[in-house]
């Protein structure tokens, strides 16, 4: 059974280039940085019991939509083009924004559903992979995924200024109206990435139903041992990230105390770190120690986050751990980079697919792990409003965060299978991995760029978020 698939959208403004991906990303995560403090209340004043749990299993749907959905939408880039699915992930991924105010139900229902289209980061990183060389894409998703970071550097802090002083109702228009400049710069100034010849013959060439199965790009997981050890490596470091990015703000309120503006300053001090390690730490130590000990690295700063986030207990300790954070955001960048790198030109959608696959996978089960594990231990949110503070937690217990300490269990599961990821590549993975069905139009002969060098260098010459 097949998806015929129809015309596309007019081209943009310009050649297409990193930078257009780079403002489509901070606009998207700048609108609902902005609800970072509306969202702790309203989540709160929603479900004033079990505040967490709840918290998980919104985030924990809205994950697992996005694990089904992202190679369906990444097979049909890689014919229909980039452009139409950008459009179309940045609007149902911020549909939910104007809802805050509307119908808070309304509001937590639309983000579950919404899962289903969360997948702009596959989308983009195949936009990159389009436009730039090999050697070039270390640099180029650092950039992605430091924009990430940038986006949230300010925009917390704006929100939680802006709804002290005039209200969150204030905060919800803004950002409703910078997602619809997103939307509009998409529509008007993006131009399309992927290459005519790479195109099918026909707007109406299908799509069938093996390249839209989540299990079935699990399945090729299997076919090469590196792909393996790479997805596995994603699966158990991104699980404790997905869960504590769903949580921690309200873990800080909770837990810790912080006040809305310092979990604002908390994320802008974060942030701009984040944006130095995945500039230019990252690429000194892409250079200096080589792309897989970059990756140990990475996930050995992950494992002494995470580690900290669960046994501390004082604001200071926060603070320095937001610190090893950052430099724990330099994994995934290079990650991403080995699967675009032993993937065709003409299958990025379709790896990027894969990888945002797992990570959907983990977005989904992460939160619901954290909500659950938070429940057990008796870990609720009683305060949002009046104080600005959280309650004081039972300082007599050993672990304050214990999702964190398990996340931490996960992450050193991973650094283990990662020491086993070869030093080089392997001439066998780029062909054999990831092949779809083949039709007249996408089977033509692409040859990589750099394809030459690519026994000599690292296994992780580039990178991703």
């Amino acid at each position: 059974m097949c998806i015929y698939i129809s015309s596309p959208i007019p081209q943009g403004i310009g050649e297409p280039s990193v930078y257009h991906a780079v403002v489509v990303i901070f606009l998207e995560f700048f609108a609902w940085g902005l609800l970072t403090t509306p969202m702790l209340s309203v989540l709160h004043q929603t479900f004033p019991q079990h505040t967490f749990l709840m918290n998980g299993l919104i985030h924990g749907v809205k994950g697992l939509l996005s694990f089904l959905s992202a190679p369906l939408i990444g097979a049909l880039s890689d014919v229909w083009g980039r452009k139409s699915f950008l459009l179309l992930t940045v609007f149902f991924t911020c549909a939910p924004i104007p809802l805050m105010k509307i119908s808070p139900w309304w509001y937590f229902a639309v983000i579950s559903m919404s899962g289903v289209f969360a997948v702009t980061f596959s989308v983009i990183f195949a936009y990159v992979a389009d436009i730039t060389q090999e050697h070039e894409r270390s640099t180029a998703y650092g950039l992605v995924s430091a924009t990430f970071a940038a986006s949230l550097v300010t925009s917390p802090a704006i929100g939680a200024y802006l709804s002290v002083a005039y209200g969150d109702t204030l905060v919800v228009i803004l950002a409703t109206a910078i997602a619809l400049l997103d939307i509009c710069f998409i529509l008007v100034a993006v131009p399309e990435s992927l290459p005519e010849k790479m195109r099918p013959a026909s707007w109406g060439a299908p799509i069938s139903w093996e390249q839209a199965d989540p299990f079935a790009s699990l399945r090729k997981v299997g076919q090469d041992s590196t792909v393996l050890l790479i997805c596995i490596t994603v699966f158990l470091s991104y699980l404790p990230e997905a869960g504590q990015y769903s949580s921690f703000f309200l873990y800080l309120r909770q837990v810790i105390s912080f006040s809305s503006a310092t979990v604002a300053a908390f994320i802008a001090v974060v942030g701009i770190l984040s944006i130095l390690a995945q500039t230019v730490v990252l690429g000194i130590l892409m250079r200096s120690i080589g792309n897989k000990n970059t990756i140990l690295l990475g996930l050995g700063f992950q494992i002494l986050q995470l580690a900290w986030y669960g046994f501390g207990s004082q604001p200071w300790m926060m603070w320095a751990a937001g610190a090893v954070a950052a430099m724990s955001s330099i994994t995934f960048p290079a990650i991403s980079a080995i699967v675009s790198r032993n993937a065709d030109p003409d299958q990025q959608g379709v790896v990027q697919g894969m990888i945002t696959g797992i990570r959907g996978l983990c977005n989904g089960l992460g939160p619901a792990l954290y909500g659950f594990v938070f429940y057990l231990f008796h870990v609720e949110l009683t305060d949002t409003d009046g104080s600005e503070k959280g309650a004081k937690p039972n300082m007599s217990a050993i672990i304050p965060g214990p999702p964190f300490l398990f996340g931490a269990c996960s992450v050193l599961l991973s650094l283990l299978v990662a020491l086993f990821i070869p030093e080089h590549t392997g001439p066998g993975m780029r062909p054999g991995a990831y092949k779809k069905h083949s039709n007249g139009a996408q089977s033509h002969s692409h040859s990589p760029q750099g394809s030459g060098a690519e026994g000599k260098e690292p296994l992780l010459e580039d990178s991703s978020v």
